[in-house]
């Protein structure tokens, strides 16, 4: 899975989170220490986490005209890992070529610094999402921890019949504004809702139909898995959102979550309802967080976590809410970093899939598992990923809409164009 990933552009960090020559910032993706920096001229590098010389971490460096400076005994090293200086080598000028350190290409797009970490010679052009091409007015991007497996956190997004259960809270229940009510079906909740997947040249799209008080109409939540690890939600009009899932390890993700709107820029007042914490983003809140093996990374932490419960109520859960936590991401972090994990691992870590009971509902998550394992048994056998040849192929949002449709295929027939926003 880590060569396969190694194939695509990974988001990395947020481009406000690094000014010119401000200091660096502590990643792990794939497994991989990094640090992450904008140098005087304003470019990204994103290099190992650790001088060669004798393995000082640069995070403690000083970031200086084009270069990180580490501060044991000075060596520096360019955006791209280079070595440019040797303070205390005499023969400098030939001692620098040897002493250089990975550094991987990094790209600004959509207010996000994204990083490839493949081969060189294999390296696609950035995927060409709706929101990576939009002016950064346009886009309310933000990033967070959540301590599971990756794929638990998006089998999360792709699992639609959850939103009537888990999700289940009313501006009541927490005196939400308006600006929190959702797209829903009228009348009782269908908890049992029809899905249908099908596979396109990005991953899939799943119409999720639900009944209605109107025995002629139904409810469609049309969303989008885009491999590997991208979602489309079902927003009928803009702002529209996704998450995009990136390994940090085996045991951690990076969630970054993006809502954007093609039609105009956000408002304040908008970022600041956002900010709230009733959908995506949660309530965060930066930290310098401790891994599980004692390296630390800079991020966002929720502040409703395990180690308070996620804020939970259990008065509000008594009186109908499911969970008493109030946003949909803590909601689902709550379950998604519990989940009964294999031996010897903390809970939420890593799932037991052997445990699992699954049923007609969960085909989306079954779908996405068969493609990742195809994808992975191609590349073994030299057959690239498709995706990364064809960027466009990621231009795509999702949508929820009312239809006298009942199948799929022919909702899609008659209105490719709003399903799909193609």
């Amino acid at each position: 899975m880590g060569t396969l990933f190694r194939r695509f552009w990974l988001p990395a960090m947020l481009s406000s989170e690094v000014e010119p020559d401000s200091p660096p910032r502590r990643l792990r993706i794939l497994g991989e220490d990094l640090v992450g920096f904008r140098d005087s001229e304003g470019r990204t590098g994103i290099i190992d986490a650790y001088c060669p010389h004798k393995l000082a971490q640069l995070f403690w460096g000083r970031n200086e005209e084009c270069g990180l400076r580490c501060p044991y005994h000075g060596w520096k090293f360019d955006v791209s890992g280079n070595c440019v200086d040797l303070p205390n080598v005499e023969d400098a000028a030939n001692a620098k070529r040897k002493m250089g350190i990975t550094g991987y290409p990094t790209r600004e797009a959509g207010g996000v610094v994204w990083v490839y970490m493949g081969p060189k010679d294999k390296m696609p052009d950035l995927p060409a999402l709706e929101w990576a091409g939009l002016p950064v007015e346009n886009i309310d991007m933000t990033r967070w921890l959540q301590c599971t497996n990756w794929l638990q956190g998006l089998e999360g997004e792709i699992d639609s019949s959850h939103v009537s259960f888990l999700h289940r809270v009313t501006e009541k229940d927490y005196e939400l504004p308006s600006e929190f009510t959702s797209y829903g079906p009228p009348g009782p909740v269908d908890g049992a809702p029809s899905l249908t997947v099908r596979s396109t040249d990005y991953g899939f799209v799943c119409g999720s139909r639900r009944r209605t008080v109107n025995p002629d109409e139904f409810f469609w939540r049309i969303t989008h898995w885009l491999v590997p690890f991208y979602s489309m939600i079902a927003n009928h009009r803009y702002p529209r959102t996704g998450r995009a899932w990136v390994p940090v390890d085996d045991y951690n993700v990076m969630t970054f979550g993006y809502s954007f709107n093609a039609e105009r820029a956000f408002t304040e007042h908008e970022r600041a309802v956002l900010r709230k914490g009733a959908f995506f983003p949660p309530r965060i809140a930066p930290a310098a967080y401790k891994l599980d093996d004692g390296y630390i990374i800079d991020t966002w932490i929720g502040e409703a976590n395990a180690g308070n419960d996620f804020l939970m109520s259990r008065d509000v859960q008594r009186k109908g809410n499911y969970t008493g936590i109030l946003g949909v991401n803590e909601q689902d972090r709550c379950i998604q970093e519990s989940q009964r994990s294999i031996a010897g691992v903390r809970p939420g870590g890593f799932v037991d899939r052997s445990r699992e009971k699954l049923v007609a509902s969960d085909v989306p998550v079954i779908t996405a598992r068969k493609t990742l394992l195809k994808m992975i048994a191609d590349l073994e056998n030299g057959i690239e990923p498709p995706q990364v040849t064809d960027p466009s192929v990621y231009r795509v949002h999702g949508t929820a809409i009312l239809s006298r449709h009942g199948d799929f295929d022919g909702l899609l027939a008659e209105s490719r164009a709003e399903v799909m926003g193609l």
